[in-house]
């Protein structure tokens, strides 16, 4: 038992209406007597990709006495689990995490001898390093930024990031599946604190567990006590743009 992030369903909340199921790639929760339930601590890698499925808001991340997450247990999991059909569900289920699905994209590419090569464009990086283990809280660029903080797979993902969202921003990139999440949420809330900051943009991909890294700039900008207008942008696994929250501010207790 570790003491870590994970699922709290509130029953009394509860509908059961299911919305939260298909939206959990680890199969990790189920109906039971009307009511959404955790079918095992170590199926849940807290990084809350069912919250913003729940109608009700019955569902919240708490810290407490857990199960690790275990990754091989739940393909095992995901194995022993019935299909369900697509007209049950408003997503499509996953036999295995979404972010690990293989696939190929077929481009409509002319023969490589007859592609013109653009001219080189200007990276608009302004600081190093970017990485958010790397990078210190009290790093003078912080000062009156702008914050891009985007999830690791999206400037390989979105092919105009530099422009599109890097130009006037200082950036923060992390993976909220692979990294240490409580680890992140401390490190940006210090960011938070000892600066300035002007604006945040979260930038993730659409796969469920990516949508972790925006309750995790949330739960950090609540614990700064700051009031700082947030903006969540969404790029697909193909690269394009598909969703846009206007800017917000957080929730301050």
């Amino acid at each position: 038992m570790v003491l870590r992030s994970i699922i709290r369903i509130d029953e009394e909340k509860c509908t059961g209406c299911g919305l939260c199921i298909p939206a959990c790639a680890e199969g990790a929760l189920k109906i039971v007597d009307g009511k959404a339930k955790l079918v095992s601590d170590k199926y849940c890698d807290g990084l809350g990709a069912c919250l913003g499925e729940c109608p009700q808001g019955a569902i919240t991340i708490e810290k407490r006495e857990a199960e690790e997450f275990d990754e091989e247990a739940v393909e095992e999991h995901l194995k022993r689990k019935p299909s369900v059909p697509a007209v049950h569900h408003a997503h499509p289920t996953h036999q295995s995490c979404p972010s690990a699905q293989v696939m190929h994209f077929e481009r409509n590419l002319a023969r490589r001898e007859t592609v013109e090569i653009p001219a080189k464009n200007e990276s608009m990086l302004s600081q190093w390093p970017v990485q958010l283990t790397l990078l210190p809280p009290n790093a003078p660029f912080f000062e009156n930024a702008d914050l891009l903080i985007a999830a690791d797979c999206v400037p390989f993902a979105y092919s105009n990031f530099h422009n599109d969202f890097l130009r006037g921003r200082t950036l923060v990139v992390g993976c909220p599946k692979l990294d240490d999440a409580e680890f992140y949420k401390e490190k940006l809330t210090e960011i938070f604190k000892r600066n300035n900051i002007r604006s945040v943009t979260v930038v993730n991909m659409e796969v469920p567990c990516c949508f972790g890294l925006y309750r995790l700039v949330k739960e950090a900008l609540d614990s700064s006590e700051k009031d700082i207008p947030i903006k969540q942008e969404t790029i697909s696994i193909k690269g394009d743009k598909i969703s846009t929250h206007a800017p917000s501010r957080p929730f301050l207790s």
